[in-house]
């Protein structure tokens, strides 16, 4: 199996509003998407060790959508979420620095499409939930 694959950004917010963005679906619902062309268009959270996840996630044009959905194995509040989703594994860390958050994902590749491809797409999402807690302050 491939190694994981680790996207970072830092978020120039506070830790409990980056947090709340991370974790909520009407949050979820506007920064999650590889690109400008894919929206999120629902979201459910159940914020606890056991608890369901689930985002579906469709091309504007309507052309193709799924569902990216888990269980998550870890939560530790403004810290630490772990998932799993399918056979793969995902953690996201949240470091407070001195310039913001540092919101740190990593997770398990797939095999169908390369690890670059992966890489920019989840750096991509990343970058958006950035975007969209700064835009919202």
């Amino acid at each position: 199996m491939p190694s994981p694959i680790t996207v970072s950004t830092t978020v120039a917010a506070p830790l409990a509003e980056v947090w709340r963005a991370y974790t909520t679906p009407a949050d979820i619902m506007q920064w999650n998407a590889a690109s400008p062309d894919w929206h999120t268009t629902a979201a459910t959270v159940d914020l606890r060790e056991g608890g369901q996840f689930s985002s579906r996630m469709e091309a504007k044009d309507g052309s193709m959508g799924f569902d990216f959905a888990g269980t998550y194995t870890k939560v530790v509040p403004q810290q630490h979420l772990a998932y799993a989703f399918g056979d793969r594994s995902c953690t996201v860390d949240f470091a407070e620095t001195p310039s913001g958050v540092t919101v740190t994902v990593t997770f398990d590749p797939e095999d169908t499409y390369p690890e670059d491809f992966q890489r920019s797409g989840w750096q991509s999402i990343l970058d958006n939930f950035a975007r969209h807690v700064t835009a919202t302050r």
